[in-house]
């Protein structure tokens, strides 16, 4: 999955750094990210690229973590496309880097962009939020308020039965692949009662025997997944929530497509995983 970039190490521990020469730079105008133009990889430039251009770049750039011993930090500067051999690109353009340390340094870092320019302001009083110095935190300080960022609990599940899986396609979204049930927790929700209740919402399908897959950071949605499969209870007929999903049909183990080949999101990791048998149900 995207997150798995060893034998890389991602670090996301907050220090108050300065950025050199040699660091990385992450820059983002909108849902864009800069990237080299013309090269056959995701490839983000250091603050060499720009210190002839941009000499004063270093001073008020925001540390965001580190990969084996390389610094990565956010800069705000949308111009920097200016730059020759720069250029910004959509980030779902991360989705299909085939090395997935260098998709994973891209997306948490927009998460991390993100955060930073939605909280720019205290929600309480309207005063200007400030940088903590010691730990990954805006604070306000007319009136105490403190804000961490932000990750929303969801889940993914695989309803199953026998040897056939419940395919999705999502209402509305350039998305052509297919996916499994998924949906937010909602206040006072455990995940469990969340499978529950998505399932009945989106396909109107009982389930039972709820198993535990795995977890995965999904930095596109500030989202914390967790995967589960579930065994359908009952009748299988799919009763569709259109304006959640477009389709919601019931696959043949064997006739279950490979879509993803990187496998970047726990989604396809459990299509396949259920395809070929190497989760036990």
């Amino acid at each position: 999955m995207i997150q798995d970039i060893a034998p890389k190490v991602f670090n996301n521990k907050f220090e108050n750094k300065q950025a050199s020469n040699n660091d990385i730079c992450l820059t983002y105008e909108k849902n864009n990210i800069l990237i080299r133009e013309n090269s056959d990889h995701l490839c983000y430039p250091r603050f060499s690229d720009f210190s002839s251009t941009y000499p004063n770049l270093v001073e008020n750039a925001q540390f965001l973590f580190t990969i084996d011993s390389t610094n990565y930090f956010l800069v705000k500067n949308p111009d920097l496309n200016n730059i020759s051999g720069w250029a910004y690109a959509n980030i779902q353009q991360l989705r299909s880097e085939s090395e997935c340390w260098r998709s994973f340094a891209g997306i948490v870092g927009y998460q991390l962009s993100q955060w930073y320019s939605q909280h720019k302001f205290c929600s309480h009083c309207g005063k200007l939020m400030k940088k903590s110095s010691k730990e990954r935190l805006l604070h306000c300080e007319n009136c105490g308020l403190q804000v961490y960022p932000t990750i929303s609990p969801a889940i993914i599940v695989g309803v199953y039965t026998d040897d056939r899986l419940l395919l999705t396609k999502y209402a509305n979204r350039n998305h052509a692949r297919h996916a499994l049930i998924a949906g937010f927790a909602e206040i006072g929700e455990s995940f469990e009662e969340t499978v529950r209740r998505e399932v009945m919402e989106e396909v109107g399908l009982k389930i039972k025997n709820l198993t535990y897959y795995k977890s995965q950071p999904w930095p596109f949605s500030n989202t914390l997944l967790a995967g589960f499969f579930a065994e359908l209870d009952g009748d299988d007929k799919v009763t569709l929530q259109e304006d959640e999903l477009a389709l919601a049909v019931w696959k043949n183990r064997e006739n279950i497509p490979q879509e993803d080949l990187l496998q970047i999101s726990l989604t396809s990791e459990m299509i396949e995983a259920f395809r070929t048998k190497s989760v036990t149900l």
